[in-house]
């Protein structure tokens, strides 16, 4: 089982959904038991709840966009 600061220096990849299964059930079973890190996780969870809510709500300017799709195009793709 993961200790508090094991937990805490997982949280962005668990609330990201970035970590393996087994890593996963790891912090899952550790918020289950501690309330603390439970009260972190909450925290962390509604701050970025808020700010994709609030992302959605506003629009990036037609300007900004076409710079990015231009900028995009130009870049070197990846092999």
């Amino acid at each position: 089982m993961a200790n508090c600061d094991e937990t805490i220096a997982k949280l962005y990849e668990y609330l990201d959904r970035e970590l393996s299964p087994a890593e996963r059930r790891e912090v899952e079973g550790h918020l289950a038991l501690c309330p603390p890190c439970r009260e972190h996780f909450r925290f962390e969870y509604n701050v970025l709840s808020l700010i994709g809510k609030r992302c959605r709500e506003t629009a990036a300017p037609p300007e900004l966009v076409a710079r990015v799709r231009k900028m995009c195009e130009r870049a070197p793709s990846d092999p």
